[in-house]
């Protein structure tokens, strides 16, 4: 690592990091998926920030959300505008002290982003896999996660912090692997989604499935259904604020004019913002790599797939420390089911520590600077490490 910069983005950074990547399951010891396929040879790209100790016991794992990726702190050169996703949590003297604690962060399977997914060559074919690639799942995703704590020479996470689709990657991680987890976060996540959230999800796919240039998910990278991909960015980014949120970002205000235009041009600020968010996201994401991805999220079901449709039972798998912390304007996955997440873990005999966070911007609000949430991460994470050591 090099020195830590203070940045004009505000704070001091871990500083310049690298992306790394690691590859596993050559052929013929494939990594076997849930659904029973075989895919091989996996990549995975990954981050780390600070330093492991001798005693190895130090190590925190963050697990990203649908459309995020392995850099979650610092910067690729000094020059650089842009930080990683969580860079207001991850540093020397934040929530999650790099100065303490040796920090990981990969990409999931199925992403577009550096690890291997539906973009990614398929070495039977020489081609894109696109539909080739076999449906993954959240086990998978922790799977191969615990294939680079392995590597990495890690017999036990000290924690394993994640918010959405990562807080589900935290909740497998600690029943599928008890032993591997001293503590696990699941921040503004679910033990499984709703009928609404399954609807959301499934609307964006129809979204991109009916963009003519998806071609069957077969699509050249000069001809990709940029379209449909923006639309459904633009749903998804819906549910990812509030009520609250979008009165106050943007109300009924109109978009650079005085009056309606009466025609289908962006009048209204939300307009612009959601168009804006679509246009931005097409050029950073694959729209395969969105189908998969929220494939997996809707197959999650803690209680069906480790403790036979009972919640509780899964959690008598588990060995882990939780805090559990959820979000009061958050619709997508709302507070009684992170209520009923905590409720399942101490029926299981769980040491679990809940929170609901007053925030008023929506599923998003833990990726945003919240004193409290820092404060809560920090002394949580010290007792652990208390303890451990």
């Amino acid at each position: 690592m090099s020195e830590y910069i203070e940045h004009d983005a505000g704070g001091v950074s871990v500083g310049v990091v690298e992306k790394k990547s690691f590859t596993f399951a050559h052929p013929p010891d494939e990594m076997v998926l849930e659904s029973g396929e075989r895919l091989g040879p996996v990549t995975l790209a990954y981050e780390t920030y600070g330093r492991l100790n001798a005693a190895r016991d130090n190590a925190v794992l963050i697990c990203h959300a649908l459309s995020g990726d392995s850099h979650a702190a610092g910067y690729y050169h000094r020059e650089d505008p842009r930080p990683g996703w969580w860079d207001i949590m991850i540093g020397p003297g934040k929530g999650i002290d790099t100065d303490r604690y040796f920090v990981i962060c990969s990409n999931i399977i199925g992403s577009c982003l550096g690890s291997t997914g539906p973009g990614s060559f398929n070495p039977r074919t020489g081609r894109p896999y696109a539909l080739d690639f076999p449906v993954i799942t959240v086990g998978d995703m922790v799977a191969a996660q615990r294939a680079l704590v392995d590597h990495l020479g890690i017999e036990r996470l000290l924690a394993v912090i994640g918010g959405s689709v990562g807080g589900m990657q935290v909740l497998e991680w600690s029943v599928r692997y008890p032993q591997r987890v001293f503590a696990a976060v699941p921040l503004a996540s679910t033990c499984r989604h709703s009928a609404l959230a399954i609807a959301f999800n499934e609307v964006s796919r129809q979204a991109i499935m009916a963009d003519p240039k998806w071609n069957g998910g077969r699509y050249e990278p000069e001809s990709r259904p940029d379209l449909g991909l923006a639309v459904a960015r633009m749903i998804g980014h819906i549910t990812y604020l509030s009520d609250e949120a979008m009165r106050r970002k943007f109300g009924r205000r109109l978009q650079n004019r005085r009056d309606f235009s009466f025609n289908f041009d962006a009048d209204f600020q939300v307009e612009s913002y959601l168009r804006h968010q679509g246009h931005k996201f097409v050029e950073r994401f694959d729209a395969n790599a969105f189908l998969y991805i929220t494939k997996a999220a809707d197959y999650f079901d803690l209680g069906l797939q480790h403790g036979g449709g009972s919640l509780s039972q899964a959690f008598t798998r588990a060995r882990a420390r939780y805090l559990v912390v959820s979000f009061t304007s958050d619709w997508l996955y709302p507070t009684y089911q992170s209520r009923e997440m905590v409720k399942a873990m101490k029926k299981a005999g769980r040491d679990v520590s809940f929170c609901e966070i007053e925030a008023q911007w929506g599923h998003d609000a833990f990726l945003l600077p919240n004193e409290r949430l820092t404060h809560l991460l920090e002394g949580f994470l010290k007792s652990c490490h208390d303890d451990v050591c």
